[in-house]
């Protein structure tokens, strides 16, 4: 297992908590410590935790680890049957609704890597993979650790600024209505229409 692995990216940086190297495939693992209830679905941007009657916002790990997984596929140059993105929830949290693939408590995660009994790599790949790794990754420092934490804040402030359907928690659009008595007015319509028709008033003064 390799731990804490920062690699480069186009836009800055991204941070793996885990990266397992076998011969039954590739797995990357994020890490959520968390409190809690926990709602989420597969496609929501931004997932909630409920502590009592505080509710947070943050980000679907599952998008965030699809990026952890494109990048190191892309340097490892490998078939993407071969690499497998795992969430795992530690702590004292609980989901209130179905757990996406993928998504699971410790045993469960186990379990998952578990069920991948199929050979995907060759002794030489795998040491090939961990040694790429070694190399691309950034050295463990004060500093690559502040500007990953300066390209997340800002990743985090573009999220917050975009405004997100209050049915199934994904990015609006401003769309203008084309006919009806409402016809020519601005609105926010939800990036998913028609699978999701969630809506919400546009004031002028957003703009």
């Amino acid at each position: 297992m390799i731990k804490n692995v920062t690699l480069p990216t186009e836009d800055g940086t991204t941070q793996i908590d885990h990266i397992i190297v076998s011969k039954y495939g590739i797995f990357v693992v994020e890490t959520k410590n968390m409190k809690g209830w926990i709602f989420g679905s597969e496609r929501q941007k931004m997932w909630t935790q409920k502590i009592f009657k505080y509710n947070t916002k943050f980000q679907n790990p599952l998008h965030q680890n699809y990026k952890h997984v494109k990048t190191l596929q892309n340097m490892l140059n490998i078939e993407p049957e071969k690499i497998f993105s795992v969430i795992v929830f530690v702590g004292d949290c609980k989901f209130k609704t179905a757990m996406p693939a993928n998504v699971n408590y410790p045993r469960g995660y186990i379990n998952f890597i578990k069920s991948k009994n199929k050979i995907l790599l060759s002794k030489a790949e795998i040491k090939e993979a961990i040694r790429i790794i070694e190399f691309g990754r950034f050295e463990r420092s004060y500093k690559t650790h502040r500007e990953h934490v300066r390209h997340v804040k800002q990743i985090v402030e573009e999220k917050q600024d975009a405004v997100t359907c209050p049915k199934c928690g994904n990015v609006m659009i401003l769309r203008t209505a084309k006919k009806g008595p409402n016809a020519g007015t601005q609105f926010w319509g939800c990036s998913t229409f028609p699978k999701c028709r969630g809506t919400l008033k546009y004031s002028a003064t957003e703009s």
